[in-house]
């Protein structure tokens, strides 16, 4: 589609910054240029046009770690600490689902997003060939890096599921699939399946990745405080440092490793991560609902070291909200170090946007708005109560917008959600389905089936 989006007010997050009635010009599903609109309405004429007067344009939001199909157990095991949550009731119930269920999962997670504003999601789940996340996401129209989590007990399954992951789904759905490499956590992987996950990500990236589409590794680390004692009890390592120290030690952190919640954290730790390039994911939603604990974000940021911003799971955040995500950010570190100054909007945004598509290797296409790169667009409509007056449009992003407030977004240049309405899938049949699909699996749960 060749469109022009005139008369909002643009938030590029790039080298432009921001341009009040402004005018973006796409061309099939590549940003060619953009500024003030009376300027690009003259020089480029036989566009299609989508008025976006009194409205905010912004790169579409970055989601870096989540757990898509997750969705569906929205709810299921509320107010258990981390190990009593996975251990007694998610991996119970994770053991009876089906591919079907993974998928109908990541329909709903989809949906949610880019009705939400956010364009791309990093997720970590089990990939089955028949349903799963990468089929849901590429069906919907969102922006994915899917990847297949392995586990020690599991390496063989895991080994070929990775592969066939990588051959069926790399770059597939108009460059808006790719594919992770997914070691759970340093305490479900043992050293040996930690390093030869990483020779087989470095494989993968010969034989289907490319410069400007890597397959690169996303983990769980330093998540709760007993991890380095989880470590020692799984596979008899004396670990002298925090988990950190414990991987750099076997060589396994790189520039392609993204780490999730990094929140016990040990004072080298931070320099460890920025030496390495280490990219890491704040998720602060469910480090609070997991009482696991506050990430040393600012210590991170002094560092160097690129943070991003994730929901996590729905069934550990119970929302995909971006904006809820990047309000608590913000607002965490204020309260906890008692300094008003820390995590300014303008850096939040940031995680949320260019530093998350750092996150995901992504970066060269998504995270602003500027020429050569994706159409990911969200418009947002600020004729609400609670975004009357502006005096910020960055302030307004991080503070005051709502998942809600998002009216249209376009991924690969395709207009997905319009007037507040997902034109790809039917969203009311796909909740039916999530409903009968919860049915299901707690009746595998119970023996009823």
């Amino acid at each position: 589609m060749d469109l022009l989006i005139k008369g909002g007010t643009i938030v590029t997050m790039g080298n432009k910054g921001i341009i009040r009635d402004g005018a973006i010009i796409i061309e099939g599903d590549r940003i060619i240029d953009l500024g003030k609109a009376g300027e690009m309405a003259n020089r480029y004429k036989g566009y299609e046009r989508l008025d976006a007067k009194g409205k905010l344009i912004i790169p579409g939001l970055v989601n870096a770690h989540q757990h898509a199909a997750m969705s569906l157990l929205r709810g299921y095991a509320d107010d258990l600490p981390l190990k009593e949550w996975l251990e007694e009731k998610i991996w119970p119930l994770e053991a009876h689902l089906k591919g079907y269920e993974i998928y109908v999962g990541a329909l709903i997670t989809a949906i949610e997003s880019l009705l939400g504003g956010c364009t791309t999601i990093n997720t970590m789940y089990h990939y089955l060939p028949d349903f799963n996340e990468a089929r849901a996401f590429a069906e919907v129209g969102i922006r994915g890096a899917i990847g297949h989590v392995c586990f020690s007990w599991r390496m063989d399954e895991d080994r070929k599921a990775l592969y066939r992951l990588a051959e069926e789904w790399h770059g597939k759905a108009d460059g808006r699939i790719r594919v992770t490499v997914d070691p759970h956590s340093p305490y479900t992987v043992d050293p040996e399946g930690l390093c030869e996950l990483l020779k087989i990500c470095e494989n993968l990236n010969q034989r289907f990745g490319s410069p400007e589409l890597p397959i690169f590794e996303h983990i769980h680390l330093a998540e709760t405080m007993d991890e380095p004692r989880k470590v020692e009890k799984a596979f008899g390592k004396k670990l002298e440092g925090g988990v950190v120290e414990y991987l750099d030690a076997l060589g396994f952190l790189n520039s392609s490793v993204t780490a999730a919640h990094c929140v016990h954290l040990a004072p080298r730790e931070p320099m460890i991560l920025a030496k390495k390039g280490v990219k890491v994911v704040h998720c602060p939603t469910s480090n609070l609902k997991l009482g696991s604990g506050i990430s040393p974000i600012p210590e991170l940021l002094k560092a160097n070291v690129t943070v991003a911003l994730g929901t996590d799971g729905s069934c550990s955040n119970n929302s995909s909200d971006m904006f809820e995500t990047m309000k608590l950010a913000a607002l965490l570190h204020k309260g906890i170090r008692l300094d008003p100054t820390l995590m300014p909007a303008e850096e939040v945004l940031r995680m949320a946007t260019i530093e998350g598509a750092k996150a995901v290797h992504w970066e060269g296409s998504i995270g602003s708005l500027e020429p050569g790169k994706k159409a990911d667009i969200v418009i947002i409509n600020l004729r609400k109560p609670h975004l009357t007056p502006m005096y910020s449009e960055i302030s307004h992003l991080v503070y005051a917008c709502k998942a809600s407030d998002v009216d249209t977004v376009l991924v690969n240049g395709n207009i997905i959600v319009e007037d507040r309405r997902i034109k790809t899938i039917d969203p009311y049949k796909v909740m039916e389905m999530a409903e009968k699909a919860k049915e299901d699996l707690l009746a595998r749960l119970r023996g009823l089936d």
